[in-house]
């Protein structure tokens, strides 16, 4: 295949892809007002083809699970499943080695229906949530404590046919267990389990096929935010790789397009810089106002400055941001600031402009401070920013090849929280946090105990084994609630029950019993958890 035809490839699948999801289409209502002095703007000659959200699904099969599943499967899923698994038995140099059949009908497997959401303008090996629910009319009654396996996910309704696989997918199953509304122990979550396949590119759509245009919108952009930036394909068309400086703020990259204006006269730039900054001042749409100054450039710098004193915080949050994003530190002390106040409602912004434009010494700085805030919404931020940059001040583990254990010593506040969505993991604030003696604590299933008696310094837990319910295991911890966690989730390091160096618990389970502890006040901490997979399957499919 030669560059045109790959180049002409990118498009269709582009326009596929938009076709399945729709289109963010860019033109000139997405655009400063245009003005004859100020000239066209990039939004007003193209408009911007980008995937929106697309929804993808696929079935697969649930193993491990305790005799909750089913043999029950529809023959033309059951013919797809025996090709796939044979496939991936052959790649992995296992033909043969597996009864299909056998393993299919198998009461520890259900056969499943996965979904999922691929993210706004997707990167490469970039994750996202599943939502595995056991099909209808089969026997299956839970899919708790099983494990999805590898599954392939393609655009809605096509299935068993010759189309593109968009994203691949497995891991853990996650049941909530603590919602006031009791889960559907059928339907399951799979967090952060389905990651995209391909790299999608914007493609600008030029509104008159003119190859002289294209290539100015090409060297624009190249010039702008780098060479590579942008490829002119076709007359009427221009690809976009996302910058790496804008790959979490996408949306961002493509509002900063559209509003780019062409040409690069200087009197004309000091004419739209000035307006632009008076539209900051005046309006009440400033980000508009922001995001064009950005676009713009550096040559904002000295205007932007002038805003720094405004007595409108929103003023000077708008003028900071814009320019520490330019590369400027001069807005970094105004964007400290109002991160620091605590009677400020713009802290959270604040904070997330300096972790995400500033230097990696100024930003951890910042955050490092605020986790002895009193807040906790302004602690979790800091904490999310100082883990994307794997700082000291969190320790991590790896626990039972499910889930991260992360405790955190700097904080005033008393905090246990595990997430919903996204990466498991359970954090621990103002570690090390340990258990009262005296406590009693159970699972709301009764199958995991929690005893310590008054004055021991050591906690006896207690699991019937998940397959053999006459089994009881027994194994004992500290009180340090990360060592407790560890006894609970880590794997069985041997057949014998008391050969464990674990009791092999699912994340959902010990979720649900931190809860349970800190409900009961066995430890003096406050339980947070982030929302459960925003997974709507009604998205213009």
């Amino acid at each position: 295949m030669n560059t045109v035809q790959k180049n002409v490839a990118v498009v269709v699948m582009l326009l596929i892809v938009c076709a399945i999801s729709g289109c963010n289409l860019g033109g000139k209502d997405n655009t400063i007002a245009d003005d004859v002095d100020l000239g066209p703007t990039i939004g007003s000659l193209a408009n911007v083809l980008a995937p929106e959200p697309a929804p993808v699904e696929g079935y697969s099969i649930v193993g491990g699970l305790r005799n909750t599943g089913s043999a029950e499967c529809p023959p033309q899923i059951r013919a797809y499943l025996k090709r796939y698994i044979q496939k991936q038995l052959a790649s992995s140099g296992q033909p043969g080695s597996l009864d299909i059949d056998k393993y299919i009908n198998s009461l520890e497997t259900a056969v499943v229906l996965v979904e999922g959401i691929i993210p706004a303008i997707p990167s490469k090996n970039e994750y996202f949530d599943l939502k595995v629910t056991a099909l209808p009319n089969t026997q299956t009654t839970s899919l708790e404590g099983g494990i999805l396996y590898n599954t392939e996910l393609k655009r809605p309704g096509s299935f068993g046919i010759a189309t593109d696989v968009l994203a691949d997918a497995e891991g853990p199953i996650f049941t909530d267990k603590i919602s006031s509304v009791q889960a559907d122990p059928k339907v399951g979550f799979v967090l952060g389990g389905g990651k995209v396949l391909n790299e999608y590119r914007i493609i600008l759509a030029l509104q008159e096929s003119d190859f002289r245009i294209a290539n100015a919108i090409r060297n624009r952009l190249n010039e702008r935010f780098g060479v590579g930036t942008a490829r002119a394909v076709l007359a009427d068309r221009v690809e976009v790789m996302v910058p790496n400086y804008y790959k979490n703020r996408k949306q961002r990259f493509i509002s900063m397009i559209q509003t780019m204006y062409l040409n690069q006269d200087v009197e004309a730039t000091q004419k739209r810089i000035k307006t632009l900054v008076n539209e900051l001042t005046d309006s009440e749409d400033k980000a508009k106002s922001e995001i064009a100054l950005e676009a713009i450039g550096n040559q904002s710098l000295g205007y932007l400055n002038e805003l720094l004193n405004s007595p409108d915080e929103r003023i000077k949050l708008h003028a900071a941001r814009c320019m520490l994003n330019l590369g400027s530190d001069a807005g970094l002390a105004a964007l400290r600031q109002i991160a620091m106040d605590t009677s400020s409602p713009n802290r959270l912004e604040a904070l997330e402009a300096i972790v995400v434009g500033a230097k990696r010494a100024d930003s951890t700085s910042v955050a490092r401070r605020l986790l002895r805030d009193k807040d906790f919404q302004v602690v979790l931020a800091a904490y999310n920013h100082l883990r994307e940059l794997g700082d000291i001040a969190i320790t991590q583990e790896f626990i039972g090849r499910n889930f991260y254990l992360e405790q955190i010593a700097q904080t005033e506040l008393k905090v246990i929280y595990a997430s919903r969505s996204g990466q498991p993991q359970i954090v621990l604030f103002g570690a090390p946090l340990e258990c009262h003696s005296n406590i009693f604590i159970e699972s709301e299933n009764g199958d995991i105990t929690l005893n310590t008696p008054p004055g021991d310094d050591r906690v006896t837990i207690m699991r019937k084994h998940p397959r053999r319910p006459g089994l009881v295991v027994h194994l004992n911890s500290s009180l340090n609630l990360g060592d407790i966690i560890k006894t609970l989730c880590e794997e069985p390091s041997g057949r014998q029950s008391q050969d464990r160096k674990g009791l092999g618990v699912t994340y959902a389970e010990v979720v649900a019993l931190l809860k349970r502890m800190c409900d009961k006040g066995a430890i003096d901490a406050k339980f947070h958890t982030g929302e459960l997979p925003k997974i709507d399957l009604n998205i213009k499919k």
